[in-house]
Formats: C-alpha cells, structure tokens, sequence
C-alpha cells in the first residue's frame, strides 16, 4: 500500500468524486478526513466504505461513530471553517501529508444574468476555499519541515469554454495559475501540486443526463472512448499524484475525461 502511515484530507468528500477520492486513498493505506457541508447521509457512507477499506477515518462537519473520528464545522466558503478543518486535522491525526481540494460548486445562468450572491458562491468555495485551504496546509509543512502533497480538482473547463457556466470556468482557470505559480513557490521545499481535470464522470449529481437519452447520447459521441468516467478514474490518478511514483511531478494539470478535451463540439 502506497500511502501507509500517511494522513490525507479530502474536502467535499460525502459524495460523488469526493467520495471516490476518500475510499482510493483508504484503499492505500491512508488515513482519512471526511469533508462534508450539507450531506451527512453520504459522509457516513464515504465514512464506512473508508473503514472497510481498512483505512483510519476522521469525519469532518458531523459525526463519526467509532474513537478514530472527530467533528468540524467545514464551509468551504467561510475562511474561519477553512483553517479549523486544516488545523483540527491534524491535531486529531497528529499529522497532515496529503490535502485534496476537491469541494467545488457550479450556477448556471446566462453570463448577463449572474447574480452577484451565485458569482461569489462559485468562487469562493472553488477558489478562495482552495486558495486559504492550501495556504494553512503549507503553513503547517513549512513549521514542521514537512514535505506534503496538494492535489487540486480542476476540470477540464480550466481550458474548455463551457457558455453559461462562466464563474465556473474562472475560478478552475484562477485553480489552473495557482497551481503553476504554486509549483514554484513551494517546489524547494518538497511540496508538490498538481491539477486533476475530470471531464464527463457519472456521478450521483449528474442523474438527470443520465436518464435523459437526448442528452447523454451526443455527449458521449464527444468521448473518444464511448463512456462517462467513473469516480474511481479520477481517483486513480490523485492516489498516484499522493504517492512517491509522482514524486519528481509538480504544476501540472493531468485531465482525466476520455479525450473529451480534444473532441468536444458544444450541442
């Protein structure tokens, strides 16, 4: 297991990616923090998939019911709750080495529409969160000479338009110019970070597509490879970015979305 003895949170884990995320890295031996905001159902799933994964759990924003876990108040858009969920992490765990910025949100609207409260919504959970979330993760490792892994996840609209999600895009490009100026930055200290950029992943968010043939059969024709991703292909790629294999690998972006990218014609 590649992540024995190794502490990993995981913002926005109660579901979908997230989810995924948090079971992949238990599965290599990491121990977890559960982040959640409103979704306490699905953190005690991710909670219990990560303890039959074999991994330690730390159930952030609600309840745990075994002695490993711990509660925290986690808005990722609230600055206060951001540092709180870092620093109780790990005071629980007495360590933090891995930090997966995964929380993210999306309002669409027509760009003349967008509502000042949706704007600040989108980029402060996507990016301000993200942002400060990182910054008392770093401030952590650089105390105690420490080095560490971020792992950010992006989308591949950090370079693909996507018409009538426009806050959504800036603030995954905003993630994009972080991660690269970052890589720099923190690069001497043995701190890498890197971008993960999913493209069509099934998850339970996306159940109206789904079910809808009309709509998920031309998206799929923009999949070279004929399918919506799974959390787990995501998940992938962040266990191996947690890892020593990626250890000489820092300021890039890994898209994860079939060939999406290169293939995509808006509808």
């Amino acid at each position: 297991m590649k992540l024995e003895g190794k502490v990993a949170l995981v913002t926005g884990s109660s579901g979908g990616i997230g989810q995924g995320i948090a079971i992949r890295l238990a599965q290599e031996g990491a121990s977890v923090v559960v982040n959640y905001r409103s979704n306490p159902e699905g953190a005690e799933e991710t909670l219990s998939k990560v303890k039959a994964a074999g991994g330690k759990c730390h159930m952030a924003e609600g309840f745990c019911d075994n002695d490993r876990g711990y509660s925290i108040g986690a808005d990722l858009g609230m600055l206060d709750d951001v540092r709180h969920l870092i620093s109780q992490s790990i005071e629980h765990f007495g360590r933090l080495d891995i930090l997966v910025n995964n929380a993210g949100i999306e309002k669409h609207a027509d760009f003349w529409d967008v509502t000042e409260a949706d704007y600040e919504a989108v980029m402060n959970v996507n990016f301000k969160g993200v942002f400060f979330a990182t910054q008392a993760f770093v401030k952590y490792l650089l105390q105690e000479k420490k080095q560490g892994r971020i792992i950010n996840i992006s989308s591949v609209h950090e370079e693909l338009p996507f018409p009538h999600f426009t806050a959504y895009c800036a603030s995954k490009g905003a993630l994009k110019m972080m991660t690269r100026n970052l890589a720099v930055e923190l690069g001497g200290y043995g701190i890498t970070i890197n971008n993960v950029a999913p493209g069509a992943i099934e998850t339970p968010i996306n159940k109206k597509l789904l079910n809808d043939p009309e709509k998920l059969l031309p998206l799929l024709k923009n999949i070279p490879l004929g399918r919506l991703g799974q959390p787990n292909d995501v998940a992938a790629m962040v266990a191996f970015l947690a890892s020593e294999d990626a250890g000489y690998i820092t300021g890039s972006t890994f898209v994860v979305d079939g060939g999406l990218l290169w293939n995509y014609q808006e509808q």
